[in-house]
């Protein structure tokens, strides 16, 4: 179990390299990074009000999945800001990105 968890992990990281995951990160994703909760909020504010605007009209319950929706939306991208939080920890580990 630990050799394939091993390779999955050596898999993760090589396609990551090929993607430019070794770059050092913009200074939006250290914005990112430093505030994952607050990036989520960020995207999930303008995610409900667009939900909401193109529900039908006439649907009681449009309001609440719109809150719904665009709350999954925030903990999407809070979830994505955590994984860069980990890339970034991963850079300085490796001596690639001094973290300035």
């Amino acid at each position: 179990m630990a050799k394939q968890r091993r390779s999955m992990a050596e898999a993760f990281w090589a396609l990551d390299r090929v993607l430019g995951g070794q770059q050092p990160p913009t200074r939006l994703q250290q914005w990112v990074a430093r505030h994952p909760v607050g990036a989520g909020l960020c995207m999930a504010v303008p995610f409900t009000l667009l939900f909401w605007l193109t529900a039908p009209e006439g649907e009681p319950d449009s309001l609440l999945f719109a809150v719904i929706f665009g709350l999954l939306m925030g903990l999407l991208f809070g979830l994505t800001a955590v994984l860069e939080r980990l890339r970034q920890r991963r850079l300085r580990r490796l001596g690639i990105w001094d973290g300035s």
